[in-house]
């Protein structure tokens, strides 16, 4: 049986972060083709830390900077070694290319980090979101990183299109991964059933957080004088005390910490807010509300690489007025709450049906095992920046080493 090693940047948590519900899934693609998983992390395990060993999957806490990462992959020899975001691609990849030089190397983006921080920064000073090329920091090393890497699961149309068109990275290099599921008919709570509205999302994401904001300070004021039965109920895990404090039952706003059952906080609620004003990749709180028929209203952002051809123009929003009229009337309006109901359901069966990507991942991994060394050869750019990555890298984290000694 060969081994995929996943060099976890944390540790997946799918009850608190869409991350970790879709390493699970990664996981689990990997062993419908019958790899044996092990997971290492160099970060400190929490409590809500998914139990990988209940899906037969071996988790390893790994040291930065330490030639104990070197003996560890000998010993389990990985045929396939995936990197959880580029900075673990930094700190490992030129370890795993030194001892496992036939390995194959995928990079999983989760979303394209520099994008979302470009974004982040624009709101921060009332500009247009970004669309062209980026020359940041982050940018440099990210893309850095995927040439590093024999493929990159990406998990965005509209970030597949950004890195070709912007970037000019080769098509080859981009296996689209996005969130897969098993899509089953069910009967979920129906709109005279359901009451409020929702929000959810970790609070140490800085997207989510800035979102809950929005709805505090600008959104749900307006919105809760239009509709004054409502009240709205906002879950995530990770609350800090600055959390916690916008909670006011006056207002009808309630913080209510990590939600232990999403299906259940999902079909209780009416409609679900998520006025992102940045970020990246796809959001699992959509996905999450698909899933439970709740519908939602949300930004471009938000909506971003999510629908394709489906029409959702009804529950995009652009400015604070609009999300506002849009939730009043997606709240209020049965036939509207139905049909994006439905909407929802047909986004998932056509777009992220898992059947529809297991086979073509299971050709696709098939040609790049058989011909990896192909695939290396036209990557170029890929074998420079490994040579001059294990000359500056290599040396760095040697001295670290030899310094921790000390």
């Amino acid at each position: 049986m060969q081994t995929l090693l996943i060099i976890g940047y944390v540790w997946p948590e799918p009850t608190a972060t869409a991350a970790g519900s879709r390493m699970l899934q990664i996981i689990h693609q990997f062993q419908q083709s019958n790899y044996q998983v092990v997971f290492a992390s160099p970060a400190q395990k929490p409590e809500t830390a998914f139990a990988l060993e209940t899906i037969d999957v071996k988790s390893v806490s790994i040291v930065l900077n330490d030639v104990s990462f070197d003996v560890f992959l000998k010993e389990i020899s990985p045929s396939i070694v995936l990197f959880d975001r580029f900075m673990m691609e930094e700190q490992f990849g030129w370890r795993v290319v030194k001892e496992c030089p036939k390995a194959i190397r995928i990079l999983d983006s989760e979303d394209l980090h520099f994008l979302r921080k470009a974004r982040q920064l624009a709101v921060k000073n009332g500009e247009e979101l970004p669309t062209g090329k980026l020359h940041t920091d982050d940018a440099k090393r990210e893309i850095a990183s995927i040439y590093r890497c024999d493929v990159t699961l990406t998990i965005s149309e509209f970030e597949m299109d950004y890195l070709q068109r912007v970037y000019a990275i080769p098509a080859y290099l981009l296996w689209y991964f996005p969130f897969i599921i098993k899509v089953e008919e069910k009967e979920t709570s129906s709109f005279t059933e359901r009451t409020h509205f929702m929000f959810i999302g970790n609070f140490i994401h800085d997207p989510n957080w800035d979102a809950v904001l929005e709805l505090k300070k600008y959104i749900w004021p307006s919105l809760r004088k239009q509709v004054p039965t409502a009240k709205l109920y906002i879950y995530g895990g990770y609350p800090s005390e600055k959390v916690w404090q916008l909670h006011n039952p006056a207002e009808r706003f309630y913080v209510m910490g990590r939600a232990k059952e999403v299906v259940t906080v999902m079909q209780s609620a009416r409609v679900c807010l998520a006025p992102l004003r940045f970020g990246a990749g796809l959001k699992g709180k959509m996905m999450d509300a698909m899933q439970n028929q709740t519908p939602f209203v949300t930004s471009s952002v938000g909506a971003e690489g999510m629908f394709g051809m489906h029409d959702f123009s009804d529950v995009i929003a652009s400015t604070r007025e609009e999300f506002v009229q849009k939730s009043v009337t997606l709240y209020c309006n049965q036939q509207l709450w139905e049909t994006m109901a439905d909407q929802g359901t047909n986004v998932l069966k056509d777009r992220f049906n898992e059947i529809a990507y297991r086979t073509v991942f299971v050709t696709k991994l098939q040609a790049l095992l058989e011909n990896y060394e192909q695939y290396r050869t036209q990557n170029f750019i890929g074998a420079m920046l490994q040579h001059h990555t294990l000359k500056s890298s290599m040396y760095l984290s040697k001295w670290i080493e030899e310094k921790n000694k000390s």
